[in-house]
């Protein structure tokens, strides 16, 4: 066992000033060419622009060496002695400027645990809100740090301490992140102006919580290989770095380059709005973010409370579409999930899916691996605003590689609409036969609704026959006939025709023909469309 060296990643995230990177200072024995905003346009703008790596280690505990391999001996834990197994500590310092989500999406992605800095003095801020919602669903583990203790007055200072631990308490509450462990410190005690000989406070503190995490990536040393979310550096004699693109190593078959995919998708309940089809969004999976357009579907209403399916998804089954994200939060009468089901013409009665889906159509191709995290966010919403910018998260289940997939791979997501239209009985032909109006436009093609079943108000079953004249008029054949109290409604009473002579009785029977019924009928017809049938067939259930 002697020389192994176990790695767990733990993000330090938070709001812009809060203090991360004099933390991630004080932590580390060793830094990166990356660490620390060694950048000039880090320095130049005094904040951090850009994920920076350092690391410290330490003995590592007796309750984490059973995990590893058992040809070794287990070696006590008599200290930090030469050859000792270690628990390296990689830290990943995230920006905290509203402008860099997406750099700190994608560091919340390699890490094991975070480490959510706060200023004791300011207390949850709007980036420290952003940075928490992307903890939970990005990690498991968590630490709060409440930094800038020394800017406390001295006779306050642990009031004001209590003060804040309680109330972070209370934030993470109705979070996974519930009593989590809060620590105080002062990683730089006087600020950046004071001298390096300021030594930090709590920081001794703060390492034997990180010692205690269970969830981590393991890997061995020396480095003669690496796993993913490693810190590699690789020395390459006689090459010229500019020549390196930017891109990604991995094993064969493990990422692909897609055009679009399905996504199992999940509405952040912080994010004001709602999530409509055919919105675009930025969209971070793998390590890329690019602008995507979604269209959103669910199960069949019936199957609206079937277990979610996490892994895989199934083509044989029918989806149905939906304007938006069903939310259940939402209220009645607003845009949310009432007029959506509405829209998608569902009679649900307010319930809404355990699990529903996105179809992604990316601006452009992206590579990733199958299963990987997928989160959405408005960019370009305003940074100063106080408001969250993550709209959803979720699982990518199946990419879509072929570019074009619109013809060879979407005709077989079986996502359908529900339609309705609904007319009005204008007249009767004979028992057998009556003329409907109001159900199609004047320059509709019936001949494509002929054999299509609609219903009559009065409860027979009619099927449509042909069209009837030039004006969206069809005749409607009813199989079973109709019934008498049907035959009443539908039959006008002739006007009184006493005194009458042929020719005016001739006229009336002719005007009775012609009249509409004593009271409305209705017509309401109902099918099924594929939205990505290119045939646009209407189906009816049997």
């Amino acid at each position: 066992m002697a020389g192994v060296r176990v790695n767990v990643n733990v993000g330090v995230l938070g709001h812009i000033d809060s203090g991360k990177t004099a933390l991630a200072r004080a932590l580390s024995t060793t830094a990166s060419t990356a660490a620390f905003d060694k950048q000039p346009q880090s320095r130049e703008r005094g904040i951090t622009l850009d994920l920076g790596f350092s690391c410290f280690s330490v003995p590592l505990p007796a309750r984490l060496r059973s995990a590893l391999p058992t040809s070794h001996p287990a070696a006590p834990e008599t200290g930090p002695e030469p050859g000792e197994p270690q628990l390296q500590v990689t830290l990943v310092d995230c920006p905290g400027h509203a402008s860099l989500i997406r750099t700190i999406i994608g560091g919340a992605q390699i890490i094991d645990l975070m480490m959510l800095v706060i200023d004791v003095t300011k207390g949850m801020q709007t980036q420290s809100a952003e940075c928490l919602v992307i903890g939970q669903i990005a990690c498991q583990k968590l630490i709060v740090v409440l930094n800038k203790t020394d800017l406390l007055a001295e006779g306050k200072k642990q009031a004001a301490i209590e003060k804040m631990t309680k109330k972070m308490q209370k934030t993470l509450e109705n979070t996974k992140f519930r009593g989590a462990p809060i620590i105080p410190v002062a990683a730089k005690p006087g600020g950046p102006e004071a001298p390096e000989t300021e030594a930090p406070q709590g920081i001794s503190e703060l390492i034997e919580v990180v010692k205690k995490v269970k969830s981590m990536q393991m890997f061995h040393m020396p480095v003669t290989s690496a796993m993913q979310g490693d810190r590699l550096g690789i020395c390459v004699t006689q090459f010229d770095p500019k020549l390196l693109e930017r891109g990604l190593v991995c094993a064969p078959e493990s990422l692909h380059t897609v055009h679009a995919a399905i996504i199992s998708v999940e509405k952040i309940p912080y994010f004001r709005g709602p999530l409509q089809t055919k919105a675009k969004f930025h969209i971070t999976l793998g390590h890329e973010t690019v602008m995507g357009r979604l269209m959103f579907f669910s199960p069949a209403p019936d199957n609206f409370d079937h277990e979610p399916v996490l892994n895989t998804f199934d083509f044989s089954r029918e989806y149905l579409f939906q304007e938006q994200y069903l939310c259940k939060d939402l209220e009645p009468g607003s845009t949310g999930s009432d007029q959506a089901t509405e829209k998608a013409g569902q009679a649900t009665e307010g319930l809404c899916p355990r699990q529903q889906w996105a179809l992604v159509e990316f601006e452009k191709p992206v590579t990733c691996p199958r299963l990987c995290l997928v989160i959405g966010f408005r960019l370009n919403a305003d940074i100063h605003s106080n408001m969250c910018r993550l709209a959803f998260h979720g699982i990518l289940l199946h990419g879509l590689e072929d570019k074009n997939y619109t013809e060879s791979l979407l005709p077989k997501l079986r996502v359908y609409k529900l339609k309705h239209k609904h007319g009005f009985v204008e007249r009767v032909i004979d028992d057998y036969s009556v003329i409907g109006r109001s159900l199609f436009k004047k320059e509709t093609n019936i001949q494509l609704f002929v054999g299509l079943k609609v219903h009559l108000s009065t409860g027979e079953l009619g099927i449509i026959d042909s069209s009837f004249g030039q004006s969206g008029k069809f005749k409607i054949n009813i199989p079973g006939g109709l019934g008498p109290e049907s035959k009443k409604i539908l039959t006008p009473a002739l006007k009184k025709r006493s005194r009458a002579s042929k020719g005016e009785m001739a006229k009336q029977e002719e005007s009775a023909e012609r009249q509409e019924p004593a009271q409305h009928v209705t017509l309401s017809l109902s099918f099924k469309r594929y939205v990505f049938d290119t045939h646009k067939h209407m189906v009816q259930s049997p």
